[in-house]
């Protein structure tokens, strides 16, 4: 069974940290480059970042220099460590999975879920103030 599960959220001080982990099981991780969509109640879809299968990185200017997304192909897991979190953070995050030009889009105009190979349930990061 193909399966795409995101785990690491959950309720954090403005300030802190959380690292997101996303695992793929039942099909070939590194054929794909891979990226982060938050949603927050009532707000638009934002692409935060993505890395493509070549290692290169692209981040949303709201969360340069905070965040990191990484990849282990070894383990099929992609990683997105969140430093100095804001309340403006607090979103559901999904981990979504697809060719290259559709992830490069994703930071500056996220497609809809169906457009994905792979979309995940997502994982709650709450930011406090």
């Amino acid at each position: 069974e193909e399966q795409l599960v995101e785990s690491g959220g959950g309720v954090v001080q403005a300030g802190g940290s959380l690292r997101l982990s996303c695992a793929a099981s039942g099909f070939i991780f590194d054929d794909y480059s891979i990226g982060w969509v938050r949603q927050a109640p009532g707000k638009e879809r934002e692409g935060v970042a993505c890395i493509t299968w070549d290692g290169n990185t692209l981040y949303a200017d709201s969360v340069k220099g905070r965040f990191t997304i990484s990849s282990d192909n070894v383990k099929n897991t992609a990683y997105l460590q969140m430093n100095s979190l804001k309340p403006e953070d607090t979103a559901v995050y999904h981990c979504v999975l697809g060719p290259l030009w559709l992830l490069e889009r994703t930071v500056v105009a996220p497609a809809d879920p169906e457009d994905y190979d792979y979309w995940g349930q997502g994982t709650q990061v709450t930011v406090s103030s």
